[in-house]
């Protein structure tokens, strides 16, 4: 592509790069140039102007960003019409975002003039929202650059997998003195984060914080099975993993780097998942919790090293009125 300044006689055909301010209306930057834009622009007394000029071999900058965004697209996703050389991803329905930032990185440097922007990966995202934008910086790039940056992204470089949910148990243990209101309280918070990723709460379950009685209401053809206990779990010996052991399960993970959260622990009780959850999950505002469920219902592996690389953007904001806050406030 040519760019820079002409006589206004050559400059018919060529792509105006700025825009120019005429009685009768403007002429916008990016305006394919006519015999008649070139006759107002002549009695507004210009004589020279600065133009693009696609060569052979060369893309517009719309067909640019819709060739790169074609290549993102998968189920679920929608490519939004391009427009000023951007091309929009778009989600179609809500779920977890995977993002390949090895390919994406990639992409970047085939070609100065070609830009691609998403999400961060595994953020949870809903319909309508926008993933990623291919912006074309010039008002043209080479098919040749477009190639390269379709080679770079490969298969899959941005996937969105849906909330699939299932059926969830939740069980809730008290103590003596335990107030009604938390119980009330922590089914109504729980039930409203299960449904939000499609998993329907369909048995509650209220019994003493012993161990034995834990085990017992534990349902292990559930596809799920939430625990909140009346009491924190401060060991992987603790009341309410030791129920699910104690069941037959098996407890995979306890506690975790993310921060409101860190004393959960998740499991596996026959075909259930079992995710023991902290006193957070009593809060609507966002815990670690909500990135293990998300996952969960998105069908993406959650194990012990998937919890463990968590901790890079797991200082969460602190709740507030939370017990024991991080920082101790000052008299």
């Amino acid at each position: 592509m040519k760019f820079g300044p002409v006589p206004l006689d050559q400059a018919e055909g060529a792509i105006l790069a700025h825009s120019q301010s005429l009685a009768g209306g403007a002429l916008k930057k990016g305006t394919l140039l006519d015999p008649a834009h070139i006759v107002r622009l002549r009695a507004a007394g210009v004589t020279e102007i600065t133009v693009a000029r696609l060569e052979p071999g060369d893309l517009t900058e719309d067909a640019a960003a819709r060739s790169i965004g074609a290549r993102l697209l998968g189920p679920d996703l929608r490519l939004a019409e391009a427009f000023t050389g951007r091309s929009n991803i778009v989600a179609e329905t809500a779920g977890v975002l995977q993002v390949n930032a090895a390919a994406i990185a990639a992409t970047n440097d085939v070609d100065e003039g070609i830009t691609l922007a998403t999400l961060p990966d595994l953020m949870r995202v809903a319909p309508g929202q926008l993933l990623a934008t291919i912006k074309i910086i010039p008002y043209g790039v080479s098919a040749r650059a477009v190639d390269g940056a379709i080679a770079a992204l490969g298969n899959g470089a941005l996937a969105l997998r849906p909330f699939q949910g299932g059926r969830a148990q939740l069980v809730m243990t008290r103590t003596p003195g335990f107030k009604d209101s938390l119980l009330t309280k922590g089914r109504q918070v729980v039930e409203t984060r299960c449904q939000a990723l499609n998993y329907a709460l369909g048995d509650v379950q209220v019994t003493d914080h012993k161990e034995e009685n834990v085990a017992r209401a534990l349902d292990a053809e559930a596809d799920l099975i939430l625990i909140l206990g009346a009491s924190a779990t401060s060991d992987r010996a603790d009341v309410a993993p030791a129920a699910v052991t104690r069941a037959g399960g098996r407890i995979e993970r306890f506690g975790m780097p993310v921060d409101p959260g860190n004393l959960i622990f998740l499991g596996t009780l026959g075909r259930a998942r079992v995710v023991g959850l902290p006193g957070c999950a009593r809060s609507p505002a966002l815990n670690g919790v909500d990135w293990v469920l998300e996952r969960l219902s998105a069908r993406i592996p959650v194990d012990s090293d998937a919890i463990a690389a968590m901790g890079v953007g797991g200082l969460l904001k602190e709740m507030p009125g939370r017990p024991e806050p991080r920082q101790r406030q000052g008299r």
